[in-house]
């Protein structure tokens, strides 16, 4: 039987203009934001708890209430909610710790195995009572978002190839169509029931990463259903080579700019990259070693990158995710360096 996976070849991009909803680019993240056409407010800065080290990886060793009070402490004014039990699961509690705090609840992190047929149904329950607990807890005129991504680190073939993923370890055209069906039908099924938007998150580990993999899935879902999250470093180390000159993420960023709609921002230390690459690293390894760097010490050109968000009209929020394992360095530390770092690009 002649195998249908992917050469490589892939649809070419639908250029800068409008996706084919042709609705505005950014018009989707104000109507979410509950912004009108003129209105164009100032880009906030957030943080996560996947920098205190939560990131599906067992307890970070760091309670919700210290977290979030190091997180204001540090100059931040939103976050994400982090794995689903970390923070108070009852809508009304949670509204009073984030208010409490003057912080904004951004959106939560949901991994999904889109590639498998009818998965989208079978985690209907758990998607939705996430989406609902954002609804209900984030009061405020930004709506949050559903982070959807691949459950990466499930399938050995990505886990043991992050960063330096190649075509044929890719998804068969057949697995494609399931894939952007499933990531379709989480988006309707999440409006459907909260009214909340869901963007897709690329992540290392998973089934997409590489730049290519994330123009296959845009290009085969709707704009209307489905908006992107950009993070710098899994765009840098997802893209399986050196970002030599640090304008990896810029090229992306403009790459996809029709589907962007909320940013993260995450350093990569490129020695380690490059080292985790030779060595055949997977994702947890290249973690422990320090391949998301603080910001300003890896590659990422972030002056640049601010600088495209700032001439595009960017109008939603930056998310700061430095992703470390439980009980590495010093998580208040680094908060506070990053934050540092980003008034010093005037944010």
């Amino acid at each position: 039987m002649e195998d249908d996976r992917e050469s490589g070849a892939l649809t070419p991009p639908r250029g800068s203009g409008p996706g084919r909803s042709g609705v505005r680019p950014g018009a989707w993240a104000d109507a979410q934001a509950g912004l009108g056409p003129d209105a164009r407010p100032d880009i906030r800065v957030a943080n996560a708890p996947c920098s205190w080290g939560l990131i599906g990886q067992g307890d970070p060793g760091t309670g919700y209430a210290r977290m979030l009070d190091e997180l204001v402490e540090t100059g931040y004014v939103g976050t994400e909610l982090g794995d689903y039990g970390y923070m108070p699961t009852d809508p009304a509690a949670l509204h009073d710790e984030l208010a409490g705090r003057g912080l904004t609840l951004l959106g939560a992190f949901a991994g999904v195995t889109l590639r498998e047929r009818g998965v989208a149904a079978s985690a209907r329950v758990r998607l939705v009572r996430l989406a609902a607990l954002l609804a209900e807890a984030e009061r405020g005129p930004r709506r949050p978002y559903l982070v959807l991504a691949d459950a990466d680190g499930l399938y050995p073939v990505r886990a043991a190839n992050a960063g330096r993923v190649t075509p044929e370890l890719g998804l068969s055209r057949s697995e494609w169509k399931v894939f952007a069906a499933n990531a379709e039908e989480v988006a309707r099924i999440v409006a459907g029931e909260t009214g909340l938007g869901t963007v897709f998150h690329p992540h290392c580990a998973g089934f997409v990463e590489t730049p290519d993999e994330v123009e296959r899935l845009l290009d085969l879902t709707d704009p209307d259903l489905m908006g992107l999250v950009f993070d710098t470093g899994h765009h840098v180390y997802g893209s399986a080579k050196p970002d030599e000159d640090g304008q990896s993420a810029v090229v992306g960023l403009e790459r996809f700019w029709d589907r962007v709609r909320y940013v993260h921002f995450k350093d990569v230390d490129g020695a380690v990259a490059e080292r985790a690459r030779r060595a055949g690293w997977d994702l947890r390894q290249a973690v422990r070693a320090g391949v998301f760097a603080e910001l300003g010490k890896g590659t990422v050109d972030f002056a640049a990158v601010l600088d495209v968000l700032r001439r595009r009209g960017y109008s939603d929020w930056l998310t700061v995710e430095q992703d470390v394992l439980p009980g590495m360095g010093t998580p208040k530390e680094s908060a506070g360096r990053n934050r540092e770092f980003l008034r010093g690009l005037g944010l």
